[in-house]
C-alpha cells in the first residue's frame, strides 16, 4: 500500500499496519525517512505560529524561522532517535520483543501518522491563537499519536525477534 492508505488504515488499525511494515524486514532507510517526513511537517505546522508571533509583536520573521528550521530538521531527529532508545531500554526490561528498530519504527510510524492532525493544531495556533480550541485540537492530536502508538508497539512486541 503506499504510505498515506497506510497512515489512513493506521487510525483505524494500528497493529496490522505495524505488522504489515515490520514483515518488510529491517530496512533502516525507511525508519529514517518517516521520522525526517514527519519533522518537515512538524516544520510546516510551525509556520503559521512564527508568521503570528513576528506580526503581532513586529519584528523579523528570520530568526524565529531560522531556529525552528535548525530545530526541527536537525535537532528534533537526533533527540527522538534518542527517545526511540529510551523506549528500547524501557521496552526492553518489559520482556517486548521489538528490539531497536521496532521501537524507533513504532515511534517514527506514529509521529508521521499524526501529522494531519499536527498540522491542523499550527493552523488553529496560527489563526485563533491560544484558547480552549487550541487545546482541544492538541488533545486529539495526543489522542492519535498515542491509539497508533500504543497500538503499533502491542503488535510489535508480540511479533518481532
Amino acid at each position: 500500500m503506499s504510505v498515506t492508505n497506510d497512515m489512513v488504515a493506521s487510525l483505524r488499525r494500528p497493529g496490522e499496519v505495524m505488522r504489515r511494515h515490520l514483515a518488510l524486514g529491517q530496512r533502516e532507510d525507511r525508519a529514517l525517512i518517516y521520522l525526517m517526513a514527519s519533522c518537515v511537517v512538524f516544520l510546516i505546522a510551525n509556520l503559521p505560529v512564527i508568521s503570528r508571533n513576528a506580526h503581532l509583536n513586529g519584528v523579523d520573521i528570520g530568526p524565529e524561522l531560522g531556529g525552528t528550521v535548525l530545530a526541527w530538521l536537525f535537532v528534533a531527529p537526533l533527540g527522538l532517535y534518542l527517545v526511540a532508545a529510551v523506549l528500547g531500554v524501557f521496552t526492553k526490561a518489559l520482556g517486548c520483543k521489538a528490539g531497536w528498530y521496532g521501537n524507533r519504527l513504532v515511534l517514527f510510524w506514529s509521529l508521521l501518522v499524526s501529522t494531519p492532525f499536527i498540522l491542523l493544531n499550527g493552523l488553529t495556533a496560527g489563526l485563533i491563537g491560544p484558547g480552549i480550541q487550541l487545546n482541544i485540537v492538541g488533545a486529539l492530536w495526543l489522542l492519535v499519536f498515542l491509539w497508533v502508538f500504543f497500538g503499533s508497539l502491542r503488535v510489535a512486541c508480540k511479533d518481532s525477534a
